[in-house]
């Protein structure tokens, strides 16, 4: 029979592991969590070694942008178990990505989600965007343990069982019996504690695989490039590329935006800048005058654009705007020509 001093035993991160995520020590010693590990480790073991080869040249990524905004780098256990490091993994609710976001949270977190590019299978991006909303729930809720079950069920039914327990204490929480989330909450937070103790005791280690020469890293490239074209240019395999770079459904960069961020292996860095060359733009005439304009409902970008014969990257590049986004009410300043500023004077 399985004991919490085997276990002690067995993952002597465990109490690190514990510290990361604001878990008391003693969690090692309840009964459903041994009860959890003796009926799962196995399979995660297998799920974590899977999942290690699929992501070895995210997790470097991962780990620096955890870590640069201060939340720790066991997070990374988290998205793993969302996706197993597959960027592209789609779930049967239709959560999408390596931090499997639905499209509502993706929108909110500035993550671009549309026919031709889907952002939440940039690893970079989604990443980036999974760091804010754990950074929101941690705010809310002061606990880690306590952010990555609402990461799972939402911040209401987290809050609503805080309040009818009485408690946030995970032994609490996470009690079969009492039922105060629900069964895959419960075994969502077991999950990533396991495989957390499983990745930092594990023989292998995970340290060894992020400190290795493996990696990946974002490059520009023009609007309307084939990944085609640069996988040929950094003599790689187009469908690895691809894998990389699964945000780019159609196989090409789309047209929306001036330029788009690439991820390549970090060792095609040296060839892709020796080989690429970005399309040069023809000079345009920069327009003479600004004008002010108040977004109403319905207005776009490209609406704007078309109603002062400016261009859209002018204005995004004035107002400086990094996404494709406007809010209504928002003031915009618009590039125009003299003709343009003359008739809008009057």
């Amino acid at each position: 029979m399985l004991h919490a001093s085997s276990l002690e035993s067995k993952y002597p991160s465990y109490s690190y592991v514990f510290h990361e995520f604001d878990v008391d020590e003693s969690y090692l010693y309840d009964d459903d969590f041994i009860h959890f590990v003796k009926t799962h480790e196995n399979q995660l073991k297998r799920f974590y070694k899977r999942s290690l080869l699929r992501g070895e040249e995210l997790l470097p990524m991962i780990q620096g942008q955890l870590l640069d905004e201060g939340i720790s780098d066991l997070f990374l256990y988290l998205s793993m178990i969302e996706s197993g490091f597959s960027t592209n993994i789609v779930s049967p609710k239709k959560a999408v990505g390596l931090w499997q976001f639905m499209p509502a949270t993706a929108k909110h977190y500035d993550l671009t989600v549309c026919n031709s590019y889907d952002e939440r299978c940039d690893a970079i991006s989604a990443t980036k965007a999974a760091i804010k909303y754990l950074n929101k729930l941690h705010k809310e809720f002061g606990k880690w343990y306590l952010a990555a079950m609402a990461y799972n069920c939402g911040e209401g039914r987290v809050r609503r069982a805080i309040k009818k327990a009485g408690s946030d204490e995970l032994s609490i929480l996470t009690n079969s019996h009492l039922n105060y989330l629900p069964k895959e909450t419960r075994d969502y937070i077991k999950k990533i504690l396991l495989v957390a103790m499983i990745g930092e005791s594990s023989a292998i280690g995970l340290d060894d695989t992020i400190e290795s020469e493996n990696g990946s890293i974002q490059v520009e490239v023009d609007s309307g490039t084939s990944i085609a074209t640069v996988a040929k240019l950094i003599n790689m395999d187009k469908k690895s590329l691809l894998n990389l770079n699964h945000a780019f459904i159609q196989g090409k960069v789309p047209s929306n935006r001036a330029f788009y961020m690439l991820t390549i292996p970090i060792e095609k860095i040296y060839a892709f800048y020796l080989r690429y060359e970005p399309v040069k733009k023809e000079q345009e005439v920069p327009k003479s005058h600004l004008i002010t304009h108040s977004v109403k409902l319905g207005e776009t970008l490209q609406s704007i654009a078309k109603l002062y014969k400016s261009d859209i990257d002018e204005i995004s590049r004035v107002n400086h705007l990094e996404y494709p986004y406007i809010t209504v009410d928002s003031l915009l300043v618009i590039p125009v020509s003299e003709e343009i500023f003359e008739e809008q004077s009057h």
